[in-house]
């Protein structure tokens, strides 16, 4: 049977498109994406092809963006480089002037050799200028070279305290902990700012530099049951349930609220709870803030008291994007409210999926009152986060809270409702089939269309890092790979049938540095998985470290596992992640036996128990990673491994600390030699992902002598590690304004 060949107008359509027709599969064969894959792909990205009239208008359509017959709205330049400008209209000779960030002036003339583009001199200041060509405008972003790294943040720490040290960046140490996980007594049973900064102020005391934190994404406060942290509503605002009551009105007005809500009892019995109970938690949390608010209104906003001033000062400054947020959460909760009504914006009446239409601004104009309650909540979780890092750095961290951004956003949420010209609409973030889940994945997320962020002039982007870099020290790029592709699934659909979606990788790496330099926060990317070829080495270029996994960390030569010295001296070390087991779990096969109870293992060809069979080569890896141990001089030469019920925690962690990367993170919960994990990939309710809680509350750990014995350890390895050899253009700090 012959297969017909694919309509190339399509196919060049889709590729001219930023759509990878073939791709590489698991197995290194090339896969080719269907005609009708593509075709459902382009008309979802705006671009239809139903028919050859169609094609020819969406041809038409694309060319015209990317023809270079006019100049975007946004280009991106490094400092000191010449920018090339790809429009063929400008010719040498050529009047121009660039308006510096600074205030300054430059004036010149293109040059463009014979059958050349025309060339703008290099600029020496980092910002965001705008070049001025007779009528048009066009802003220029111009990056350092690099983001700003881990020994540019030891360097400001000591700057700082003008101490004159100039030594080599030590070896610096960090925590990495879920927010929602982390216990305080009367936190309401969801780990919160207050309990974040708690445990940033103990670490930093014990030595470490770093609070690696969960995402603090806006969540659904109509939609409690919706708690995936990285299934966020938006990444521009936060998550309003780890508010703390009583971090700006005090703990008498937070009982008082507690009282009022008839709250009391509930609010004790969740804490108790070794899991959390979202829905009713959440709903409690809002109820004890909202009696807050109204308290708020009737008796500051009225009389205009400093703090009423500071929280209008903050809306004002957030602008329309926040009010965006806060009528789509009362305009969600309105629309549940009603018998049959329906969560996802698509699916209300047309006209309030407009937010400029006149019927959201006549809702919000009616509904005022409940649309300020969700700019209060947004005002108080800015305000917990960034005591939370201002604690941390006061307490002496280099870097302090290092923000993880989610790699998309829900599509049913208020980012893809108020940005829904930037979105990706009916499309689905995922990963195609491979060894590990020959189904592929649908994540559910959309993201940024490229061709948006083209003629938008990447503005939706740039305001998400803006966000992720408010109240931090540093992010952490959650699949960091989407800056280069990602697997796009039509709704609806199989995760096989997709296709890679190429993004503009050098101008978004460029923003990330200037934004890094803006903010003076590190930038980490989750670079694990299938990494194509060449592309951490950019990311090492531009000054963002990668991640390293013990688990993934594997020798050379197929056997065993790589000595410290040996891994990656430009990655940050990690005994685990939140998708990977602990290293108990890991020793005793606990995700193994959590597998195999879901339903995750296949069955083997040998007819043999698949749960027994990986549990047998659990064991080959426990006796290989003991003998790494031994070599690296962290366990003792002449001591067998111990059984699978007794990991060698402080092992694990005085390995990784060997290392020789710029930082190191380590899970709280290998800290505290917890079995559990806190997600399983591939699970929903079959295990309780992002619903588990430390069993100590954080005032009583710094009090534990085992944890605090365990950071000592923990410090002192890290003093000993050998410090990392700074990369060739990291030797000076950047001009940026």
């Amino acid at each position: 049977m012959t297969t017909r060949r694919p309509n190339n107008t399509i196919v060049t359509l889709a590729s001219r498109a930023g759509f990878e027709v073939e791709w590489q599969d698991a197995h290194h064969t090339t896969q080719h994406v269907p005609e009708t894959t593509l075709a459902v792909l382009l008309e979802r990205m705006g671009l239809p092809c139903g028919n050859a009239t169609q094609i020819r208008q969406s041809t038409a359509a694309l060319e015209a963006e990317l023809s270079g017959r006019k100049l975007p709205p946004l280009m991106t330049a490094e400092v000191g480089r010449g920018i090339a400008l790809h429009v063929a209209a400008i010719k040498s000779g050529i009047h121009y002037r660039i308006e510096l960030e600074s205030g300054s002036i430059i004036d010149g003339r293109f040059t463009a050799p014979k059958g050349e583009e025309a060339l703008l001199a290099p600029i020496d200041e980092a910002g965001y200028h705008t070049l001025v060509i007779n009528d048009q405008r066009v802003t220029l972003a111009v990056a350092p070279p690099r983001c700003y790294t881990v020994a540019d943040a030891w360097r400001t720490l000591h700057n700082d305290d003008d101490s004159g040290d100039n030594r080599p960046t030590p070896p610096l140490w960090g925590i990495a902990a879920q927010l929602y996980g982390l216990r305080r007594t009367g936190d309401g049973g969801i780990g919160d700012y207050s309990a974040l900064a708690q445990i940033a102020v103990g670490s930093a005391k014990r030595g470490a530099h770093a609070l690696a934190v969960s995402p603090t994404h806006a969540m659904f406060s109509a939609e409690p049951e919706r708690f995936s942290p990285y299934s966020p509503s938006s990444r521009l605002w936060l998550n309003v349930t780890h508010i703390d009551p009583a971090a700006v009105f005090g703990a008498d007005a937070a009982h008082a609220a507690l009282e009022a809500a008839q709250a009391g009892d509930t609010w004790s019995k969740l804490e108790r709870l070794p899991l959390i109970d979202w829905p009713n938690a959440v709903v409690l949390k809002l109820k004890v803030l909202r009696t807050l608010y109204e308290h708020f209104c009737t008796h500051e906003r009225a009389q205009h008291t400093p703090r009423a001033l500071e929280f209008h000062g903050f809306c004002e400054r957030a602008g329309r994007a926040l009010e965006d947020h806060a009528r789509f959460e009362a305009l969600q909760a309105a629309q549940l409210s009603q018998e049959g009504g329906n969560g996802h914006w698509r699916n209300w009446p047309e006209a309030l999926r407009d937010p400029r239409s006149p019927e959201v601004e006549a809702f919000a104009e009616a509904n005022r009152h409940e649309v300020d309650f969700h700019l209060f909540l947004q005002w108080l979780a800015a305000k917990g986060l960034s005591h939370a890092q201002h604690a941390a750095r006061d307490a002496g961290m280099a870097v302090g809270l290092i923000a993880d951004l989610a790699v998309g956003c829900d599509s049913a949420g208020s980012h893809a409702w108020s940005y829904r010209d930037d979105m990706l609409q009916g499309v689905s973030v995922g990963a195609p089939p491979d060894l590990f889940n020959q189904a592929g994945q649908a994540w559910g997320l959309t993201t940024f269309s490229p061709r948006a962020m083209r003629t938008q002039g990447f503005s939706a982007f740039i305001d998400m890092l803006r966000a992720a870099f408010a109240h931090a020290g540093g992010i952490r790029i959650d699949h960091i790979l989407g800056l280069r592709r990602l697997w796009l699934v039509p709704e609806g659909e199989s995760a096989r049938n997709g296709a890679y979606l190429r993004y503009p990788l050098e101008d978004l790496l460029r923003l990330i540095a200037l934004e890094s330099w803006r903010h003076r926060a590190i930038v980490i990317g989750e670079d694990l998985g299938t990494v194509p070829p060449g592309f951490r080495e950019r990311l090492e270029e531009h000054g963002i470290a990668g991640i390293r996994v013990l688990w993934f960390e594997g020798a050379h030569d197929g056997k065993g596992f790589k000595p410290p010295s040996a891994w990656d001296c430009n990655a940050v070390g990690t005994t685990t992640t939140h998708d990977l087991p602990t290293v108990a779990g890991w020793w005793r096969g606990s995700d193994i036996t959590w597998r195999n109870r879901i339903g995750q293992t296949m069955a083997r060809a040998d007819g043999r128990d698949p749960e027994e069979a990986a549990q047998e080569v659990r064991a080959q890896d426990r006796a290989e990673l003991w003998r790494a141990f031994q070599q690296a001089g962290v366990a003792a030469p002449d001591v067998a491994a111990p059984p699978p019920d007794r990991a060698p925690v402080d092992e694990a962690l005085a390995f990784v600390a060997a290392t020789p990367g710029p930082l190191v993170t380590f899970p709280l919960e290998d800290l505290l030699a917890q079995v559990e994990q806190p997600n399983l990939p591939g699970s929903i309710d079959e295990h309780p992902n992002w619903r588990r809680r430390v069993s100590v509350p954080i005032d009583e750990l710094f009090e534990d002598d085992t944890f605090c014995d365990r950071l000592l350890a923990v410090d002192r390895a890290r003093r000993a590690a050998t410090a990392p050899v700074p990369s060739a253009n990291a030797s000076s700090e950047p001009d940026t304004p």
